[in-house]
């Protein structure tokens, strides 16, 4: 039985605006757009990593 990988879920708590460039990248990577939008993506080190850049502007949850 294969095992279930796991899941996170990526909430915009903060907007983009006077944050550098690189912030605002990372931000679009995980898919996020809006304040207060929401995406699930699988964890792993390069999201962590990705996640870790912008980590005041996201909360972070186990979907």
């Amino acid at each position: 039985m294969p095992t279930k990988k796991k899941q996170i879920k990526i909430t915009l708590k903060k907007g983009l605006a006077g944050s550098q460039q690189y912030q605002k990248d990372c931000v679009r990577t995980l898919g996020l757009h809006k304040i207060g939008q929401s995406t699930v993506r699988e964890d792993n080190p390069n999201v962590r990593g990705v996640i870790s850049k912008v980590a005041h502007l996201v909360t972070v949850e186990e979907a």
